[in-house]
């Protein structure tokens, strides 16, 4: 199986899996590794035209404050919150046997994407609502809206209730599934380097709304409109539910 020495490794480093501090570290490091290349380009954009034209905003530069800003949000997110709720669920919850083989690399690939699809459909609900309700608009959701041309860092710059309730929906989407744990970190990175793509600012050759036909993906210029208008393109990721709700715009 092509996935059996990678699982191998993580059973033959027990720690690893079983520290109460891995779902945190690996969420953040995870988050910002997938910050990593976007933060690069917007560095050289500042510098050569070439890099600037490929932002949706060329106009809009990412600013050293507006890069510590978010940092400073996300740590103290992940530092008063989910890591004190990370390990209390830890210490709560009943240790799980980890199975000794691991997922097929069709299985795995199957399931995240199905995880994507349910990820989708509940982030797009959460947030038309919060777009919809005024009071939880102004109490939650506004704090994301800082910023009207988004880059890679205000993916995580939000409220804590907010970043707390997606996390809630991307964890529970894989027990749902009764996924492998290996799946499930696949999942975390995939969902999360997407959503940075998302707020990323730029459209590369090789975006994902670029490789995805037919218009089924929407990517960074689909949620850049959102941020510009806020009326439009509630989901993060797909286009469907826009489209069936009537709340997709393209331009």
């Amino acid at each position: 199986m092509v996935l059996q020495p990678l699982w191998n490794f993580l059973l033959d480093h027990p720690t690893i899996l079983s520290s109460p501090f891995f779902p945190v570290f690996f969420s953040l490091f995870g988050y910002l590794a997938c910050c990593a290349p976007f933060l690069l380009l917007d560095l050289l954009s500042r510098q050569w035209a070439v890099f600037r034209r490929l932002k949706l905003d060329p106009k809009s530069l990412v600013s050293m404050d507006e890069v510590l800003r978010c940092l400073r949000l996300t740590l103290y997110n992940h530092a008063v919150f989910i890591l004190p709720l990370t390990l209390l669920h830890v210490y709560l919850r009943t240790p799980l046997a980890l199975p000794a083989e691991a997922p097929s690399l069709s299985r795995l690939l199957a399931q995240v994407f199905v995880c994507l699809l349910l990820f989708d459909f509940q982030s797009f609900a959460w947030h038309l609502l919060h777009h919809r309700i005024p009071e939880l608009y102004r109490r939650f959701h506004k704090v994301h809206h800082t910023f009207s041309s988004p880059s890679a860092l205000t993916t995580e710059f939000s409220d804590p209730w907010e970043t707390l309730s997606l996390g809630v929906f991307a964890a529970a989407n894989p027990l749902l599934l009764g996924c492998h744990p290996l799946t499930e970190l696949a999942f975390f990175l995939v969902n999360m380097f997407l959503s940075v793509e998302d707020h990323g600012g730029y459209d590369l050759p090789i975006s994902v709304h670029r490789l995805v036909p037919l218009g089924l993906y929407g990517g960074a210029r689909h949620h850049q409109l959102h941020h510009l208008r806020s009326n439009c393109n509630y989901a993060p990721y797909f286009t469907h539910w826009d489209r069936i709700c009537g709340t997709l715009k393209t331009e």
